[in-house]
């Protein structure tokens, strides 16, 4: 096979590539440059687009910026991540809406009575709910990037912690805590290897 430029077998540029996959990277420090709300707009108006299955939509998103309610949120972050949470700009918690069928009258009318549906069955409304959240999350973190700042996404927290002093009376469950920034100085590990084609694909 004759070799080709990466930028002739992928649309997007070099750059674009390299901000969004190959040279951006989990900040462990970050800058007090303000995020703004316009940007966390910005972010989630991005993320939202991408599919999920029948367009359930249920990642749901808590912003905590520093004060009372970020002190709430360290006291469920585990020791190792509590620096760089406090530091940073913004948390992003990220969390799956066990209750998004109440929306599925709006989203998915294509099929009328899913909304009836999952509201019978709680155990397939939490997979349905984990899954698709989990594909938003990756969407979520790549309109980070997209924004020109670092996202540190971390799982090193009580998520049943965090759900009962934010989230009672909901159902949200939260999945992933999200640094969001501009990276301060020595905000980068050591890049650690990736798997490459011929471990990770097979053909059928």
């Amino acid at each position: 096979m004759t070799d080709v430029l990466p930028d002739q077998l992928i649309t997007l540029s070099p750059e674009a590539q390299a901000q969004l996959f190959t040279e951006a990277r989990t900040a462990n420090t970050f800058t007090d440059t303000p995020v703004g709300d316009d940007q966390l707009r910005a972010i989630f108006d991005l993320a939202k687009y991408p599919p999920t299955a029948m367009n359930v939509q249920p990642l749901r998103v808590l912003f905590v910026r520093p004060g009372a309610g970020r002190d709430r949120l360290l006291t469920h972050v585990a020791e190792g991540n509590r620096a760089k949470t406090a530091q940073a700009p913004v948390v992003a918690v990220l969390a799956a809406d066990t209750d998004f069928h109440e929306h599925l009258d709006t989203l998915f009318p294509v099929r009328p009575g899913m909304r009836e549906h999952f509201a019978a069955d709680p155990t397939a409304r939490d997979g349905m709910a984990r899954f698709n959240a989990g594909l938003q999350v990756g969407y979520f973190l790549l309109a980070v990037r997209a924004a020109g700042l670092a996202a540190g996404p971390m799982g090193g927290f009580d998520a049943a912690g965090v759900d009962t002093e934010f989230f009672t009376g909901t159902g949200w469950k939260s999945l992933l805590l999200v640094n969001i920034g501009h990276p301060g100085p020595d905000a980068w590990h050591p890049r650690l290897p990736r798997l490459d084609y011929d471990t990770v694909v097979r053909h059928a």
